[in-house]
């Protein structure tokens, strides 16, 4: 198997870099800031995050589906060395309070042996003290934050409280998958709600966007014209990663070893429908139970139908978690509203009562001058008729 992979005259080569005449391989599954694809909903996301870094606005958001590309922009973002940030990084969020707060303490650079969750915290707050006299700006970055329970999130929300008397000392970019949209879509983390700032989501990939996708990652590698991709095997790429850019890479990554071992420059669509075949995508990437690909009269029409039915419920799935958190956001405020109203009735009812009372005092006040007046002048009158 591994002469086929491998022609002769190529033995000895790292892969098909030199067959393909790549400087390294374009379609790695590592997430590499070289390699960034900018779609619209990229370049969306990438912009309001470097203006929520910059401006030091509290919470950040950033969610998007496995392999989106969440990964590739928290590094890319990373690589334009922020002036004065100090950053802690978190990747493992299948932990208790006291081990995330261990972890955040130790990644900013903290002792934390034999630390209880008290001495922890305050030593966190004191060390952030510190960065803000010195003029530094101190960011967290927690991934994978879809797995953090309520009660977790609750507890960075509380994080965000440290402050001095003219700001927040640390900045808070959480970044996970849709369903950290769902976690935060409950009623007792309104006050988290409302402190993101910037919210972004990364959408897949159109076909037109795959297709300058695939075509910039060849680019980059050293080589535009590597692999012909006809419209076809587009099309095929398209369907089975629906638009999720690390499954694209893993397609063309298999494409290319594919034409790498029949000495070709074109990815054929039978050699997709192999490829694929091979993969059994749907089953192991997706867990929709489906295997191999689908018969060539139907792939056109299937297409473009699936690649809508997806797009269209993700916008879908998008649209409910943002109407999730507006309702919150509108019952709170009709709560508060009601409360407000009740207060304000509770006072023109005491500012009623308090009138009432001067008024029956203004009445006496009057009746007792009244009644002066009366025997004053009845006096006079007895005085003169004497």
């Amino acid at each position: 198997m591994a002469e086929k992979l491998r022609p002769p005259q190529y033995r000895g080569v790292n892969m098909y870099e030199a067959f393909f005449r790549l400087q390294k391989k374009p379609f790695e599954l590592i997430p590499d800031p070289e390699f960034i694809y900018l779609s619209r909903s990229h370049k969306k996301a990438l912009t309001y995050l470097d203006y929520g870094i910059r401006e030091r606005v509290g919470f950040i958001l950033l969610t998007g589906e496995v392999g989106s590309g969440k990964t590739t922009i928290i590094r890319d973002l990373l690589n334009k060395r922020y002036e004065r940030v100090v950053l802690a990084k978190i990747f493992n969020t299948r932990v208790n309070s006291e081990q995330l707060l261990a972890m955040i303490n130790d990644d900013f650079g903290l002792p934390v042996a034999g630390k209880d969750k008290v001495s922890l915290l305050r030593e966190l707050n004191d060390f952030l003290l510190e960065q803000y006299a010195l003029g530094n700006h101190p960011m967290l970055i927690i991934d994978e934050a879809q797995n953090l329970e309520a009660d977790l999130l609750e507890e960075i929300r509380m994080l965000s409280n440290l402050e001095s008397a003219h700001g927040k000392l640390l900045q808070i970019v959480l970044v996970g998958q849709p369903e950290l949209r769902e976690t935060l879509a409950r009623p007792e983390l309104l006050q988290l709600r409302q402190r993101i700032s910037i919210n972004c989501h990364l959408k897949a990939l159109s076909l037109d966007e795959m297709s300058e996708y695939i075509e910039h990652r060849m680019t980059v590698a050293g080589n535009k014209e590597a692999l012909t991709f006809p419209p076809g095997t587009l099309d095929l790429v398209y369907q089975f990663s629906r638009g999720i850019p690390r499954l694209v890479n893993i397609i063309c990554d298999f494409l290319m070893l594919s034409a790498f071992a029949e000495e070709s420059n074109v990815a054929s669509v039978e050699m997709a429908r192999d490829v694929l075949g091979d993969l059994e995508f749907e089953q192991h990437f997706w867990g929709d139970g489906k295997t191999g690909t689908r018969p060539a009269a139907e792939d056109a029409a299937r297409m473009a139908g699936g690649a809508d039915s997806e797009r269209l419920s993700a916008a879908l799935s998008e649209v409910c978690a943002t109407l999730a958190l507006l309702r919150e956001d509108f019952n709170s405020h009709v709560a508060k509203v009601d409360t407000e109203v009740a207060q304000l009735g509770r006072s023109v009812a005491g500012l009623g009562a308090a009138l009432e009372q001067i008024r029956e005092q203004a009445v006496q006040e009057v009746n007792v001058e009244g009644g002066f007046v009366r025997r004053l002048f009845g006096s006079s009158a007895a005085n003169g008729s004497k």
